[in-house]
């Protein structure tokens, strides 16, 4: 059985990707034990799964053609393309579907860091801006962008099966970082805490989740 993809053999840019996206994510995630370094390994795990598939080869796609019945007449590199049967127009919908959830999610984790980096200068606890509506914006904006990128743009078997492992990790961690935050500011961040929801605003607050995600001071 020959198959022959569009899209994929650009490993280069595949390498490319990955180093860029593991910078940003130690980066700013900054692990600093071994529950934090083990998130932030499956998070690497995802992205090296998702960019070797996108530029490289895409495994996915080969596997569900040669033993998931997928018809192999027609086939492109994006899943969604070769699922729904719409080529280059099903890869552009996806791409561009994919792309506003990254960048909404990107916007929500920089703007989450920032918030966290100015109230540590001033070891206070930050309930503004962002934390106003999640408690934990920046891993909100994580999933998001994940979500956009790994299941809506560019779908493969590891990055589909991994994603809600990486949400049930990060929830462990953020019930983890709350113990040491009511540790340090007690009572004040008990009833924060009992108000504000952990990582989904409530319907009517999702505007100004958006408009907070593309502040720039």
């Amino acid at each position: 059985m020959i198959m022959e993809f569009s899209h994929s053999g650009v490993w280069a840019m595949s390498a490319i990707m990955i180093v860029i996206a593991s910078w940003v994510l130690y980066r700013y995630l900054a692990p600093k034990n071994w529950r934090e370094w083990a998130g932030a390994g499956v998070v690497q795990a995802f992205i090296i799964a998702l960019y070797a598939e996108m530029y490289g080869f895409p495994l996915t796609i080969y596997l569900l053609a040669r033993f998931g019945g997928l018809d192999g007449t027609e086939l492109n590199s994006n899943l969604w393309s070769s699922l729904l049967g719409m080529g280059e127009t099903g890869m552009f919908i996806a791409m561009i579907l994919g792309y506003f959830l990254l960048f909404f999610g990107i916007g929500l984790f920089f703007q989450g860091w920032r918030q966290v980096y100015k109230a540590r200068e001033k070891k206070t606890l930050v309930t503004t801006g962002l934390y106003a509506l999640a408690r934990h914006p920046q891993y909100t904006g994580l999933f998001i962008a994940l979500f956009g990128e790994g299941v809506i743009h560019w779908p493969t078997l590891f990055s589909v099966g991994l994603f809600p492992v990486i949400i049930f990790i990060y929830y462990r961690l953020a019930l983890r970082e709350e113990k040491t935050v009511i540790a340090e500011f007690g009572q004040e961040y008990t009833e924060y805490k009992a108000k504000t929801p952990m990582f989904i605003p409530m319907k009517t607050q999702w505007r100004a989740f958006w408009q907070q995600s593309q502040v720039s001071k």
